[in-house]
């Protein structure tokens, strides 16, 4: 599959709708991929607004506490981003500064900042949500960065990608039908695109050995779904979308609470900008400009 996943880069690196950086998984992108991301993006906002989404923004950090309350280095140490900052004193300057043109190894001079990079753009959310919530809950859509350290030849996978989330809180009812009203709309958006969407049971990449087990337990509780899509390859399919489950996770965690007291549930429904925007271009070649009109439309309309 490496060689596939190459292949795949060189050529959106050739048309120019990827620009390779130092940094393996981390490409710039051309005016005319931002265009398709930009559509795709504002096809699945407009259909959270429309059924009652407020819209929010949170930048693509968060505070490291919330990152330790929330079980991710327990989960998920391999993927996590730590942000560090030089705060000695200015003799200790040319020190730094000696193994920096050397390059030699200077993170000892550097010191541990109270901010993560954002691995799920929904994680910013849940803090902001403490206390009880109205009887008809919450209903957020969110745009952010977020960052995942699995560097890949895969341009699928890349390290720093955006997502749109769509976020429910309520009751187990609420958010459980609403995620089941957004799996069968998540298949019929990206179908529309003229996509080849299925839908299946999934899990998240738990680190370890304990790790397999909890995702065979989210499997076997049906806590995660995904949409799968041909993007570097027609056999080996790539997860676009995902429509998560949380029980009481994030609520038990940070205070959420129904007005009967009980604690809340939430659940989030994801699509990898990137990865759909990927799949545009696999399925319908490297120039927008040729796409099916109704295609076109629907990104641009």
């Amino acid at each position: 599959m490496e060689e596939i996943y190459k292949a795949f880069a060189n050529e959106l690196i050739d048309a120019g709708l990827l620009i390779r950086t130092a940094i393996q998984g981390v490409y710039g992108r051309s005016a005319a991929f931002e265009s398709v991301a930009r559509g795709v993006d504002r096809i699945v906002a407009a259909e959270a607004i429309s059924n009652g989404a407020q819209e929010r923004s949170f930048p693509p950090v968060l505070p490291r506490e919330t990152l330790r309350r929330t079980g991710y280095m327990g989960n998920f140490p391999h993927l996590c981003g730590s942000v560090h900052s030089f705060e000695g004193t200015e003799r200790q300057h040319p020190e730094l500064l000696e193994a920096v043109e050397k390059g030699e190894n200077w993170t000892p001079w550097l010191t541990q900042t109270d901010m993560c990079l954002c691995p799920a753009a929904c994680y910013p959310l849940y803090p902001t949500l403490v206390g009880t919530i109205p009887e008809q809950g919450h209903h957020v859509s969110l745009w952010s960065y977020v960052f995942r350290h699995e560097p890949s030849h895969d341009p699928a996978r890349q390290q720093m990608f955006r997502m749109r989330e769509d976020i429910r809180v309520g009751t187990p009812e609420q958010v459980q039908q609403w995620r089941s009203r957004w799996m069968d709309r998540g298949q019929e958006i990206l179908t529309d695109l003229g996509l080849a969407a299925t839908l299946d049971v999934a899990n998240d990449p738990f680190f370890g050995r304990g790790g397999k087990l909890m995702g065979k337990s989210q499997r076997e509780q049906e806590f995660k779904f995904e949409i799968f899509c041909p993007v570097a390859s027609e056999e080996k399919q790539t997860a676009v979308a995902s429509f998560n489950y949380h029980q009481n996770h994030f609520t038990h965690t940070f205070g959420i609470f129904l007005p009967s007291g009980e604690e809340a549930h939430t659940a989030c429904i994801g699509f990898g900008l990137e990865r759909v925007t990927l799949a545009l271009f696999k399925r319908h070649g490297l120039d927008p400009s040729t796409w099916p009109s109704e295609v076109r439309a629907r990104l641009w309309p």
